[in-house]
């Protein structure tokens, strides 16, 4: 999965998948992609503009932390992370990078590739991983099963215990039918974000 940690949507799809991990055999491998970079170029409202500039140091610091630790600490600064940003409403980004990496251990310095342009080549890479896989005019989450990847699932709540399975193995079959490109619908709700998650 790729994600962005400030992307709601992302969130609710890594919960899901956190879920699909207790009741399918599936290993998830935790990437980074970002907003910033998918929107650069764009015309965007302000407000929007002001979280892309914003959105740029969770995700350097996740790359930072992953280049200095490896893959082993991605997934757990990416919850704490995602819990003060999406499951406690926070927005003070500065201090949530500060507060995440003293909750996993690591050293206070890495809160300083937030606003260092040091990883980007990195960001841009992972980043263009996902994108080779699913195309330029999707976001975040992507996912890849089975070689196939794609935009998603967009989910709210996310699905617990045996429907978490259920939405996965739907999943696996989608992307194991040749020619299959897309399911949309519009969106009802928010992220409906699991405070205990």
């Amino acid at each position: 999965m790729w994600f962005d940690p400030v992307c709601p949507w992302a969130w609710m799809t890594s919960r899901w998948l956190m879920e699909v991990e207790k009741v399918r055999n599936v290993d998830v491998t935790w990437s980074v992609m970002s907003l910033a970079v998918l929107n650069e170029g764009r015309d965007l409202p302000e407000d929007y503009q002001d979280l892309m500039r914003m959105a740029w140091g969770p995700v350097r610091v996740v790359t930072a932390a992953k280049e200095r630790f490896g893959q082993q600490v991605v997934k757990p600064l990416y919850d704490a992370l995602g819990q003060r940003i999406h499951n406690e409403g926070r927005t003070d980004y500065d201090q949530i990078v500060v507060d995440a990496l003293a909750a996993c251990d690591l050293p206070d310095d890495l809160a300083q590739a937030a606003t260092s342009s040091e990883v980007d080549d990195a960001v841009r890479a992972s980043h263009q991983q996902a994108i080779d896989l699913v195309g330029d005019d999707v976001g975040t989450p992507v996912v890849s099963v089975r070689g196939v990847s794609f935009f998603g699932p967009v989910v709210s709540p996310a699905p617990k215990g045996e429907d978490a399975g259920h939405l996965w193995d739907g999943c696996v079959l989608v992307a194991g039918t040749p020619g299959f490109f897309e399911l949309k619908r519009s969106r009802t709700v928010g992220p409906i974000f699991d405070q205990n998650a």
